[in-house]
């Protein structure tokens, strides 16, 4: 989970897609998951093809986290956790 600080999210737009950017260009790498949970909250998701796709990407991802998400951030990010997907059941997404 991220919790960041709302005025400087809104403000950092570039660097978001930056980052979103380097990190859809991971080897293995599928997609993202982000839920709002409010008040500058987001769980996120990442999906990969494997294991050892993410502890590639994460290595790589490192210090653009560092330098484009960081000084986002109100609180450290807390990994909950990762494991195989066992399944999904997404139905076609409303778009606002």
């Amino acid at each position: 989970m991220n919790t960041f600080d709302p005025a400087k999210l809104g403000a950092a737009q570039d660097d978001l897609r930056e980052f979103n950017r380097i990190h859809a260009a991971q080897a293995g790498f599928i997609g993202s998951i982000t839920v709002d949970l409010g008040g500058g909250r987001e769980f996120v998701m990442n999906v990969w093809q494997s294991a050892e796709d993410a502890d590639a990407g994460v290595s790589v991802l490192g210090p653009h986290v560092g330098r484009l998400l960081s000084p986002l951030m109100a609180a450290a990010s807390e990994f909950i956790g990762a494991g195989p997907v066992v399944g999904t059941d997404f139905a076609p997404t409303r778009q606002s």
